[in-house]
């Protein structure tokens, strides 16, 4: 393997240089399968996709629809995890048209062509021959980098884990039974490859690529890749121009679906402290970079249809790079993620320069795409409250399909029950204004009476006056207010009958 090549750390210039370095020092590294890679003038707007394809060569990554939506992209990172000094790989599917090669610093990308080795097909391509799963083959890298991904991070997965792996990956030719074929015969016992052999050499490897913060320059645009959030802060105040990203699963549209150039942008990616998910006594801490995929575990368990939900939230390699922060902060009425916060009553850690304030996400929100963030002022943490004694907590996605879509009515109800009253209601809607907001009429009309049918029918009827939806090519008006009601009508029969069996989300 190629030595690092170690250049001036920043850490070492004086801080009002910090990001105003030598040509020869902006850099970002990462190993392309096991080369080490010192990019010093590729431009910031560059995806992966492009980087591969038109520097690299490597043309098995397909570009199918340059938006995420079909994962003939699909690339796989292998990143550092764990405490220091125990560090191993994680390996995680994305797509490659949706990231900036900015992203790569500190990282290994896998590609379709790298699981090849000494002459013999990996496990995961020899499967897709044995079972016959690739016809056109226009998709089959996608296909293959995504189960390279489940085999390395499921212990025999069942079909279920194999369908939600394969989600994001479209194919027109086969269908899937012999895909998830494929699947079973990978994954159900896979023997060791040439990637855990070298684990040892690649976390060396990986380690050994500076941690202070970088930056990628090319012409007239930059990207600065801060790794605390006090830096963040520093440069956010000192640039409030700059557009922030973590995964950069819908700021990269911009990109490849409008063409706008982006000539400073500022990567979370490598700020730690934005990435964790703290369980208090009270409250989840989860903080704005924490990918979707991660922030899962914590959601699932306080809330099942929180995490059911999420489950069904874009594709897989868009939860392993999208985050909840980001989710928020892009402020769109059919966020899926929103409306579920609202109703639980989040709260969100703003951070401007030195100074914190802390806000209820309901307020966060003034018109479409409008937001109360101030210049330099960013989105550090999500606060959730923990679940309590008494509380009923649904949440349901309507879309036209059941997977990998946006949602036409995004619904979250929140009632706290006792004495058989609705003692607390917070009831929260997606799709149905220019902002994600609650039903404060229908909320009324439920409050302190008897959980029955009739108080629900009042509220149903108060929902009318809580909204007057737009109708778009998703859903008609008249479409997304009678689901709105109906969806409120589904919560009460599973509440008020806890033997039926139930489905917390569903699709048109």
């Amino acid at each position: 393997m190629t030595a690092p090549l170690v250049g001036k750390a920043c850490g070492r210039f004086p801080p009002y240089m910090r990001y105003r370095r030598y040509p020869e020092d902006v850099v970002i590294q990462f190993l392309l399968n096991h080369e080490l890679r010192s990019e010093r003038t590729l431009d910031p707007n560059l995806t992966v996709l492009r980087y591969l394809r038109e520097h690299r060569h490597k043309t098995g990554t397909k570009e199918g629809c340059a938006s995420g939506d079909c994962g003939a992209c699909t690339v796989v990172i292998g990143e550092l995890v764990g405490e220091q000094g125990r560090e191993r790989l994680r390996y995680r599917s994305l797509n490659a048209c949706l990231t900036f090669v900015a992203a790569l610093h500190g990282k290994q990308l896998l590609t379709v062509e790298d699981l090849r080795h000494d002459g013999q097909l990996h496990a995961v391509q020899q499967a897709m021959v044995d079972q016959h799963a690739s016809q056109c083959g226009f998709c089959t890298p996608g296909v293959v980098m995504s189960l390279f991904a489940l085999q390395k991070n499921a212990d025999n997965p069942d079909r279920e884990q194999a369908c939600a792996a394969l989600a994001g990956n479209l194919c027109r030719c086969t269908g899937y039974r012999p895909i998830l074929a494929a699947a079973e015969q990978a994954c159900s016992a896979p023997e060791p490859d040439q990637f855990d052999a070298a684990e040892a050499e690649i976390v060396a490897a990986l380690k050994a690529i500076a941690r202070d913060g970088t930056e990628l320059a090319a012409g007239d645009k930059r990207c600065l890749l801060p790794v605390s959030v006090a830096e963040l802060a520093a440069l956010y105040a000192a640039h409030p121009e700059a557009r922030l990203f973590a995964g950069g699963t819908d700021l990269a549209l911009e990109v490849t679906q409008q063409h706008r150039p982006l000539p400073l942008t500022i990567h979370l990616g490598r700020i730690e402290e934005l990435k964790r998910v703290a369980i208090g006594a009270d409250t989840l801490e989860i903080g704005a970079a924490t990918p979707l995929t991660d922030c899962y575990a914590a959601l699932a368990a306080e809330y099942p249809d929180f995490g059911a939900l999420l489950a069904r939230f874009a594709s897989l390699q868009i939860r392993n790079q999208g985050t909840l922060g980001g989710n928020i902060g892009n402020a769109s009425p059919i966020g899926d993620a929103p409306p579920l916060l609202i109703a639980l009553g989040a709260r969100l850690l703003l951070r401007q320069g030195e100074a914190s304030r802390t806000l209820a996400l309901e307020d966060f929100f003034l018109d479409y795409k409008v937001t109360v963030l101030q210049p330099g002022e960013f989105i550090e943490k999500i606060l959730v409250p923990r679940a309590r004694p008494g509380q009923a907590f649904r949440a349901y996605k309507l879309s036209k399909r059941l997977d990998d879509d946006i949602s036409a009515v995004c619904a979250a109800f929140n009632l706290q029950l006792e004495d058989g009253r609705v003692r607390e209601a917070r009831i929260a809607f997606g799709g149905m204004a220019a902002i994600p907001r609650r039903a404060a009429a229908c909320e009324l009309a439920l409050l302190g009476q008897p959980f029955d049918a009739a108080a629900i029918e009042r509220a149903c009827a108060a929902l009318a006056g809580d909204f007057d939806p737009l109708s778009d090519f998703r859903a008609s008006r008249e479409y997304r207010l009678l689901a709105a009601q109906n969806l409120l009508r589904k919560a009460f029969l599973e509440l008020h009958t806890p033997a039926l069996p139930t489905r917390v989300t569903d699709h048109v």
